[in-house]
């Protein structure tokens, strides 16, 4: 069953959102799409909270992996160390927080 690594994002002030997407996605996602054994990165901005609600996070990253096995061994690599290091500059710069969590994708079952 596939792994899942999801990152939660807090909103920049403001004042820093275009220069927040702009490194974001100019910098921060590729650095986490080198990670290996990496077989998916989905990004999302959210825009609307469930039924008119306000959003819990500004932005929300899904990074996939084969097994949980292969996610700890990417953890050890340089290019995991080096996107870990870009969250961090990210949180000082914008002042914004990231929570991460990850599971085991579960099948579900559809209804017709």
């Amino acid at each position: 069953m596939p792994y899942k690594l999801y990152a939660y994002w807090s909103a920049p002030k403001d004042e820093d959102v275009e220069e927040f997407e702009r490194y974001y996605a100019e910098t921060h996602v590729p650095r986490a799409s080198a990670v290996p054994h990496l077989l998916a990165i989905n990004t999302t901005r959210t825009a609307d909270g469930f039924e008119g609600g306000e959003t819990d996070h500004y932005r929300v990253a899904e990074m996939v992996f084969d097994t949980a096995e292969k996610m700890k061994e990417s953890e050890g690599s340089e290019e995991w160390a080096t996107m870990r290091a870009c969250s961090g500059d990210i949180i000082e710069r914008f002042g914004v927080t990231l929570r991460v969590e990850s599971g085991t994708v579960e099948e579900g079952t559809g209804t017709a």
